[in-house]
């Protein structure tokens, strides 16, 4: 496990990707990005167990899967940084003919893409699927997949939820973005969730509920808790609260920066509250 101080730097260093990236390329999804940032640290520094050289079969490795690839922005930092490919590529976001589509492409072949997303809905039948392959291979590694709450709205994730409950997919941890906004307003008002804790148990999954989705040390554990609840009969969620455009004052509790992105002077304030920690790009 990485040095806590360590990944707190990559915490602040990867919020400057994204704003960097965004403002750069003029287009972009800033909002979801940062409110998951500290997941994504979490996730590919504490929980993954993958090897160094990523292969699209992921045999014997833990999977990752994001379903809401609009938030492509803080995936590629997080990757980039990991040493999936080099920094420098960040400059290339959403530019004609770059690996770093505006959603997360296989076309080109990035490193740490395992599935091309951003039709909402859909990631987590592929997280399912993957489980599911796992299982019937004998493999022990686990199925990860991030949801965000808006994209519940679709029905093709229940239909996934119950399925992978009714087959005791155990070696699947599915991880749910709550920051209550998507891109019209907020989920409540566009259309509620209603209970989600209540309707996932309903289909037989283990569900854990974390209200601090933005405190770094939290999320690594809710992710480490996670993992010991597997192959236990039954899948396994993780709530996790965030905020939208945590980091920046102006960007926060508002689904008014789902998809824009700053000017430069929205550019330089948002920077001077996250101070360089390691090297821009």
């Amino acid at each position: 496990m990485s040095d806590i101080s360590f990944l707190s730097q990559l915490v602040t260093q990867s919020r400057r990707d994204i704003l960097r990236m965004v403002h750069k390329a003029k287009s972009g999804h800033p909002g979801g990005s940062l409110g998951c940032v500290e997941f994504f640290i979490a996730l590919y520094y504490t929980a993954l167990e993958i090897d160094d050289k990523f292969s699209l079969d992921g045999i014997n490795e833990d999977v990752f899967f994001l379903s809401n690839g609009h938030i492509s922005p803080v995936f590629y930092s997080v990757l980039a940084r990991k040493g999936f490919f080099p920094v420098y590529e960040l400059n290339t976001f959403r530019n004609i003919n770059s690996r770093l589509q505006g959603h997360p492409s296989v076309q080109k072949s990035l490193p740490g893409v395992r599935v091309a997303s951003g039709s909402l809905g859909q990631g987590l039948s592929v997280a399912v699927g993957a489980a599911l392959a796992k299982k019937l291979n004998n493999d022990s590694k686990i199925s990860y997949a991030l949801l965000g709450d808006g994209e519940l709205q679709e029905g093709q994730n229940w239909e996934a939820f119950m399925y992978a409950g009714s087959n005791n997919l155990d070696n699947l941890i599915v991880t749910i973005d709550l920051n209550g906004q998507q891109i019209d307003g907020s989920t409540k008002d566009v259309l509620s969730l209603g209970d989600i804790e209540a309707k996932l148990k309903a289909f037989d999954w283990e569900v854990i509920v974390e209200k601090e989705g933005n405190n770094l040390e939290k999320v690594i554990s809710v992710l480490k808790l996670a993992k010991t609840m597997t192959k236990n009969k039954k899948p396994i969620c993780i709530l996790l609260h965030t905020i939208m455009g945590n980091g920046v004052d102006f960007m926060m509790h508002t689904h008014d920066w789902h998809g824009i992105a700053p000017n430069d002077e929205q550019l330089d304030l948002a920077l001077s509250q996250n101070p360089e920690t390691l090297k821009d790009f």
